[in-house]
């Protein structure tokens, strides 16, 4: 079998020169067509009763897509976004198979034509301040683990950024200004390399500065109980640790699924009804595009309740006083 026809070379095209050198994608996104990949050449081989390295790429029809696509959905219990998540890697896959290959345009249209199946949308999930603050103090400050987690709870909600920014956080992206009274800052860097800057509050900064005392600028600022650079996962499993403690102050927090991302949201909400301005609240998050933003504007059920009380009607007064005074016609007569 010629290579142009074997799955496998295309797959390592695919992986090292077109996301990587065209299209410089984020790093989670590489892993995330990597999974896509993993999942679906384990079950290609179990279906088509093959090795994985003779499965040709025609292999990979528009028929088996959807069996795979339906598996996971029915067998892994993969929700539909996951399953469009999926089927977004398999998409591209083609178009770069079809746009070198004019043996496989014809393959790469029919893999294309799969449709996303629509999905609900969640509803977005954000901490009333109460919660926050319960969840904030869950670690305690008796110990040096329990200061270290306060401080990167309270490093999330300052800043809004998402695990894999907190994360990825060296000391040298910090901007202390110690003994002035400059604001401070730190540097993040999101998806595709995109940077900005947040301020901190005088109680993270402060907590910061202890923290990187005389460490050089390449360390990472966060690291686990082992002195390693936290993971996004390891800031995720801290975070759900740490709601699980502090439901027992606020019991409402165990109806919800507390994550670094509800932090985040939580961040732009309070941000908003704090009078910020939604454009502020965009950059401050990193995002793209306003209409990104505008969920907050959606989700805030306070701000919704205080416009419903401008616009609610008055209680009726009665009928007018005119028409009580059974004497007005007389008097107009009269005049």
């Amino acid at each position: 079998m010629r290579d142009i026809q074997t799955l496998g070379p295309w797959l390592r095209r695919f992986f090292e020169e077109y996301l990587v050198t065209e299209r410089n994608l984020a790093r989670n996104t590489q892993l995330s067509y990597r999974d896509t990949f993993k999942l679906l050449l384990d079950f290609a081989v179990d279906r088509l009763r093959k090795p994985v390295e003779r499965l040709a790429v025609r292999d990979i029809s528009a028929e088996l897509a959807l069996a795979f696509l339906a598996h996971l959905e029915d067998h892994r219990g993969c929700s539909p976004q996951t399953r469009n998540q999926r089927l977004t890697a398999l998409r591209t896959f083609a178009r770069f198979v079809g746009s070198r290959s004019p043996n496989h345009v014809e393959w790469c249209g029919q893999v294309r034509a799969l449709s996303f199946k629509k999905a609900t949308p969640q509803p977005v999930q954000y901490l009333e301040k109460s919660e926050i603050d319960a969840l904030l103090d869950a670690p305690g400050c008796d110990t040096p683990r329990g200061r270290r987690e306060s401080l990167l709870l309270l490093f999330l909600y300052n800043t809004g950024a998402r695990a894999d920014e907190a994360a990825h956080v060296r000391v040298g992206d910090l901007q202390l200004r110690e003994g002035t009274k400059e604001t401070a800052l730190v540097t993040l860097r999101g998806k595709r390399g995109k940077q900005r800057q947040c301020p901190l509050w005088p109680r993270t900064a402060s907590g910061l500065s202890e923290l990187v005392a005389k460490r050089p600028d390449e360390d990472f600022v966060f690291l686990n109980r082992r002195g390693q650079p936290i993971t996004r996962f390891g800031i995720g499993r801290m975070v759900g640790r740490n709601a699980d403690a502090a439901t027992a102050r606020v019991p409402s927090l165990s109806r919800k699924n507390v994550t670094p991302h509800v932090i985040r949201h939580s961040t732009a909400t309070h941000l908003l009804r704090a009078g910020v301005d939604l454009n502020t609240i965009r950059a401050w998050l990193g995002h793209v595009r306003l209409d990104t933003t505008n969920i907050y504007a959606e989700i805030d059920f306070e701000a919704k309740a205080k416009a419903i009380a401008l616009c609610d009607q008055a209680e009726p007064q009665g009928a007018p006083t005119w028409k009580r005074d059974a004497n007005i016609m007389v008097f107009l007569r009269n005049i």
